[in-house]
């Protein structure tokens, strides 16, 4: 492809949230910048786009520290002026959830495109108005779904295109790992995901992602189950001092899907991995299986399935792992971030929308908010079609 003959179009970011653990290291480090520092993004027609980021936040001292070592030209601490400022292209946000449905609000009203992390709102009402406001607001918005992109669905989705399941039947994932208590061993996570009172809740975090994932492999989910429990009632935060865990920390689910797959999905912070990634997810159907995780997916056709018989009499001879094939990327796969941030790019640039959206974001709210309601009354609920 010819490089653009004319000047590129630089598209400013307000990036708000970049101080956080996210917001840094996938959406700046991994994403932005690198998008930056290649010359920008060569669209199909050879429109070259560059990136300009504006940092956002409330610690002047971070701001300031990441724009020196990054060479960032603008940091500010006054987000509703940055949204405010007409030389701005885009607001992205990666808040912690309880200030993202005001600032998404304020950025689409003042004419902003706007891609952000989820969930997009702390209820399904508040969701569900985020993107009525997108759609009179005229402006493209995208909601980050990094699971799609990352090689190890990429290469699952395609292997459900392509028929080799025939019928499918189910789906099992297994999410999580071990978040220390903080009492020890510092803690991986924010103390505030372990607060209800502050927006965190592993059904909260995780459910909005499943839906999208269920939705991008499988189709849309009809129907909820689940179990959310507190594993860990007491844990420390990072100035050391106890205090009560209130949200859940884990969370068992059974989704509905069209068609009759039943998914089946557990996400836990209280739990020791023994997979080979930290989140894996199994289809099964009449003609074939396959694992993925993050990058890999291995595969088994019905006319490579053995025959295991079951004796609890006799020790396993059969080797199952070497009994599955790796199924081959084909193509150079980018980061998963980067990779949605260059099409949101591309489509803001071409003035259309992006084909995960503020009310896809809110389907996945609905989701959480149904599981929670799930799992405090006990029984299973139905899902209601989201509509604006």
């Amino acid at each position: 492809m010819p490089d653009s003959p004319t000047p590129p179009r630089t598209l400013r970011i307000a990036m708000n949230g970049v101080t956080g653990r996210m917001g840094y290291r996938q959406h700046l480090m991994r994403s932005i910048l690198p998008i930056r520092d290649g010359g920008g993004l060569l669209l199909a027609d050879g429109t070259r786009v560059q990136v300009e980021p504006i940092l956002v936040g409330r610690n002047a001292a971070k701001l300031a520290e990441l724009a020196e070592e990054h060479g960032i030209a603008e940091w500010s601490t006054d987000a509703a002026a940055v949204i405010a400022d007409p030389s701005i292209d885009i607001y992205f946000d990666a808040q912690v959830t309880s200030r993202r449905a005001e600032a998404l609000t304020a950025a689409m009203k003042a004419g902003k495109h706007v891609f952000t992390e989820k969930p997009t709102a702390e209820t399904l009402a508040e969701a569900v108005e985020l993107a009525r406001v997108a759609a009179n607001a005229g402006i493209t918005a995208g909601v980050v779904h990094d699971k799609l992109y990352l090689p190890g669905l990429v290469k699952l989705r395609r292997l459900v295109d392509e028929g080799f399941f025939g019928r499918i039947l189910s789906l099992r994932g297994e999410f999580g790992y071990w978040v220390f208590e903080g009492d020890g061993q510092p803690v991986q996570r924010p103390s505030w995901n372990y607060r209800a009172e502050d927006g965190g809740g592993i059904v909260v975090d995780m459910f909005c992602h499943w839906n999208y994932v269920l939705e991008g492999l499988l189709g849309k989910v009809e129907a909820v189950t689940a179990k959310a429990t507190t594993h860990i009632p007491t844990r420390w935060d990072e100035q050391r001092e106890p205090y009560p865990a209130t949200a859940d920390d884990a969370a068992y689910g059974i989704f509905e899907m069209e068609n009759g797959v039943v998914a089946q999905i557990n996400s836990s912070w209280a739990v020791r991995v023994y997979r080979d990634e930290l989140v894996e997810f199994q289809i099964d159907g009449t003609h074939g299986s396959a694992v993925a995780g993050l990058r890999k997916c291995v595969a088994q056709h019905r006319s490579h399935t053995p025959k295991p018989v079951w004796n609890p009499d006799l020790p396993v001879t059969e080797p199952f792992r070497d009994q599955w094939l790796e199924v081959p990327a084909n193509a150079e796969l980018d980061n998963g971030f980067k990779l949605q941030w260059e099409e949101f790019l591309a489509d803001v640039v071409n003035e259309r929308p992006h084909r995960y959206g503020l009310l896809s974001a809110a389907r996945g709210v609905q989701l959480a908010e149904l599981g929670l309601r799930s799992s405090a009354e006990g029984r299973r609920i139905e899902i209601p079609e989201v509509t604006l």
